[in-house]
């Protein structure tokens, strides 16, 4: 059995319980989300496994599931990144946000999601039970790509580039 980390909007842990019933009642739990860019500043990206529980053959980050009772973010992150995609790296905090969306399969993502980042040229070696195919891009291009052809891309994925591109605005104009 696969658990979650109940949580409350201020990111309380509140205990754990099973992931499908969490998805099945959208509960709000804890997760996490790993922005990975190359030496050239492009961003990975992984299409995730067709058979996949929900958003199944959608692009989306290089990695993203739920921490362990115990474990941090970034620990959470390192471990997946290797079980994923192959790539140890050491990922670090960015920011966090809550969202919900209503998903395939009856599913409901209520998630209090912890965006992490690092920078690595290794090669990923992909899972295939997690992903079906990767590829680099310019950050400028998928958002664009991201406004054309938003059906391709996780509900998650679109929220998190969408905060990363207010982010940058606000840099701009500073």
């Amino acid at each position: 059995m696969s658990e979650v980390i109940l949580v409350n909007s201020k990111d309380e842990v509140l205990g754990v319980l099973d992931k499908m019933e969490a998805h099945h009642n959208g509960i709000l739990h804890r997760a996490f989300s790993v922005l990975v860019y190359n030496s050239k500043g492009e961003m990975l990206i992984q299409k995730r496994a067709s058979d996949k529980y929900h958003s199944g053959g959608l692009w989306t980050n290089a990695c993203c599931s739920h921490q362990q009772m115990g474990e941090s973010s970034e620990e959470a992150a390192k471990r997946r990144l290797k079980e994923e995609i192959g790539i140890d790296a050491k990922p670090e905090f960015l920011y966090k946000f809550i969202y919900k969306a209503e998903l395939d399969n009856n599913l409901t993502e209520f998630e209090y999601d912890h965006v992490l980042t690092c920078t690595t040229d290794q090669k990923p070696m992909l899972n295939p039970e997690e992903v079906e195919d990767f590829k680099y891009v310019n950050v400028k291009s998928l958002m664009l790509d991201i406004q054309q052809n938003p059906d391709d891309y996780t509900f998650w994925f679109k929220q998190i580039m969408e905060n990363l591109q207010s982010k940058m605005m606000l840099e701009v104009e500073s």
